[in-house]
């Protein structure tokens, strides 16, 4: 799979394809649905299929201070987007002067000069242009000017709830790897690089892998959590997965401040994995977090988690 970043990277030589345009973060059973479409459109047709994204997010650059948690890594995203049959993924810097475009000017740019898109699926709700005013219609109106045809794929509704990015990060905020799970078509994970902690986990008996993520990524809400370990080539490809209870939080008994996200791979203390990349996949939430009166009583309630989280990941 291709990966571009910016008009740049387009071959010179680029003949065609079909497009699909959003965000798509955390790539959820509604942007699944758009690809899938997509999909078919570009195998009809015979052409590669191109989905176009963004760097930063669009809100960050138009209302600085409101970039939403990231449900994937762009790494992460790619990975699924190629699962789903993509042949590259197109990643447009996003600026103030590229948002300023009319919506003429970024359908010319970037889908009728750059890709030579024969056709365009997107969201019903999809927006583009300056101050979004470019829909749906306007995109078919500019596909007769440009040669391409253009569809909107309605909204994917579940028992009466819209999927979307927004949806899922209300889900874990409140600690529903269930309901996120079920809008995402998997469990919620989140990738960084294991760094040092304080330790307290191998003192305690349950050696944690402390996990640093990058900025802005969503997290489930504090609390124990059953889930897995997953040990990441430099690529992302997955090595090794371990099932594992989750620690998410500031680690009260110990009265920490800083938040932190831990996995303990059950059975496992002789795993050496600092500076490698991982992932850590959340199955269900055990409980919130607890400050408890001793450090006995808190090997106790971990020994509970601990059964608790081999009785949803094991066998």
């Amino acid at each position: 799979m291709y990966r571009w970043y910016g008009l740049g990277d387009v071959p010179p030589d680029w003949a065609g394809c079909v497009a699909t345009i959003g965000v798509f973060d955390g790539v959820h059973r509604g942007h699944q649905r758009v690809v899938e479409r997509a999909v078919q459109v570009a195998q009809e047709k015979n052409l590669p299929l191109v989905v176009i994204t963004f760097d930063p997010h669009p809100d960050e650059v138009i209302r600085p201070g409101s970039h939403p948690p990231f449900l994937t890594t762009p790494r992460r995203q790619a990975e699924l987007l190629a699962g789903l049959g993509a042949d590259a993924v197109f990643v447009l810097p996003f600026s103030l002067e590229f948002s300023r475009l009319s919506p003429d000017e970024f359908i010319r740019t970037v889908l009728a000069e750059r890709l030579h898109a024969a056709a365009v699926v997107v969201g019903v709700d999809f927006r583009f242009g300056h101050k979004a005013a470019g829909d749906v219609a306007l995109l078919a109106q500019l596909g007769e000017k440009y040669d391409f045809t253009a569809e909107g794929v309605p909204l994917l509704v579940v028992d009466g709830v819209t999927i979307s990015s927004t949806y899922i990060r209300e889900r874990l905020a409140a600690g529903d790897m269930a309901g996120a799970a079920a809008a995402l078509g998997r469990s919620h994970r989140v990738d960084g690089v294991v760094v040092r902690g304080h330790m307290r986990g191998r003192a305690l008996g349950f050696p944690t892998a402390n996990l640093e993520t990058p900025p802005h990524t969503a997290t489930p809400a504090d609390g124990i959590y059953a889930g897995a370990l997953i040990s990441l080539d430099l690529d992302g490809t997955e090595l090794t997965r371990w099932p594992a209870a989750i620690s998410v939080g500031t680690n009260p008994t110990f009265a920490g401040t800083d938040r932190t996200v831990e996995a303990y791979a059950l059975d496992r203390d002789d795993l050496d994995l600092y500076g490698t990349h991982a992932a850590i996949e959340f199955t269900a939430r055990l409980r919130g977090n607890e400050k408890f009166d001793s450090v006995d009583a808190l090997i106790t309630q971990m020994r509970a988690d601990v059964e608790q989280a081999r009785a949803l990941t094991v066998g």
